[in-house]
């Protein structure tokens, strides 16, 4: 009789090991915190290392949180220890309606956690991803900026204004109502932007892709544009002959008119990113010194605990050049850019899918 193998055991153990690993790792903590003032719109903002986001609009008086990372409690645990640290944790404050949800960790190189948030549908929503992860918001009604640097973007059944960035990854956002006074910006270095909007909607459209191509199912009649090729930055010396230059000062004009036009209108996105960032960060900051503040020194302690670093934020360099598409919808009202260096943007009736 010939011996019963060992190895087919040492394998389900391993496996069994594995799976009571993943199970525990899986394992989703609930954290909730209510706004100052419920009767006022809140604003959430949210810092992270890297870590996919999920955000949900609903009709809640107050903004719950499920992840995998670590909320360290203030009470001792059943073993008499408190927590000071853990290998993936964050924080969550609230001051004068604003919600802080802090996940910069102490080691941005890990793998990061990833967040569930339900908060009241018609809450503001700043976020600052300064790595990586995907981000997705869905049912939200009041304005939201993101700034992120890896990762893909998806908005579903928004209605308010939109400021979005992302160096790669694509961007796919499905807006339920455009309002006066409440533009819209779409910008990926890398990756293309899917925007479907409502047939009726009214705006002013202006698009650009540097290596991709500009599509729409909106009849002409509805949406009207013109197109335009953006001349590329040269030397003077492309321009001249024997020292001498051979345009017309009229061309020369024309020239410098067309870059400032175009550079002007992504310096405006970019300037509200980095004011969505700026904003992120001060609330960051806040959050930290008040919790800071409830912490005693340690005795013998001259200083306070050193503070967790400084979040990164990114840069989005300005996209030039390229194919321009301006237009205008229904006859025109709000704005919207959209701009990518490689990939295609495509304009779509929100009603077919």
């Amino acid at each position: 009789m010939k011996p019963i193998p060992l190895f087919p055991s040492f394998v389900v153990a391993a496996a069994m090991a594995l799976v009571f690993a993943f199970s525990a790792r899986a394992e989703e903590s609930t954290s909730s915190i209510k706004f100052s003032n419920p009767s006022k719109p809140g604003t959430v903002r949210i810092q992270m290392a890297r870590g996919a986001l999920h955000i949900v609009g609903s009709d809640v008086d107050e903004v719950v949180i499920k992840s995998e990372a670590t909320r360290p409690a203030k009470t001792p645990r059943k073993d008499g220890l408190r927590l000071l640290t853990a290998s993936s944790s964050f924080s969550l404050t609230e001051k004068d309606n604003v919600v802080t949800l802090d996940a910069m960790g102490e080691n941005s190189g890990g793998p990061g956690a990833n967040f569930k948030l339900t908060v009241p549908r018609n809450s503001s929503v700043i976020v600052q991803n300064s790595w990586g992860g995907d981000i997705a918001c869905s049912g939200l009604s009041g304005d939201f900026e993101i700034n992120a640097m890896h990762g893909s973007i998806h908005l579903a059944d928004v209605s308010g204004g939109v400021v979005v960035s992302t160096m790669n990854g694509e961007i796919r956002a499905d807006v339920r109502e455009v309002h006066e006074g409440r533009p819209l910006s779409f910008q990926s270095m890398n990756g293309e932007v899917i925007l479907r909007l409502p047939s009726a909607a009214r705006a002013n459209l202006r698009v650009r892709t540097q290596n991709g191509s500009v599509l729409t199912d909106f009849d002409e009649s509805i949406l009207v544009t013109k197109t335009e090729t953006a001349p590329v930055a040269r030397s003077r010396s492309n321009f001249t002959i024997n020292g001498q230059s051979i345009l017309t000062p009229e061309a020369r004009e024309t020239i410098r008119e067309a870059t400032r036009l175009g550079a002007e209108a992504m310096r405006e996105a970019a300037s509200a990113v980095r004011e969505a960032a700026e904003a992120a960060r001060e609330g960051a900051a806040e959050a930290r010194a008040a919790a800071e503040a409830s912490v005693p020194k340690a005795p013998n302690s001259s200083s306070p605990p050193k503070p967790p670093r400084a979040p990164r934020i990114t840069s989005i360099p300005t996209i030039t050049g390229g194919k321009i598409v301006t237009g205008t919808l229904n006859g025109g009202g709000p704005e919207i850019n959209v701009a990518t260096m490689n990939g295609d943007v495509t304009l779509r009736h929100s009603e077919k899918k």
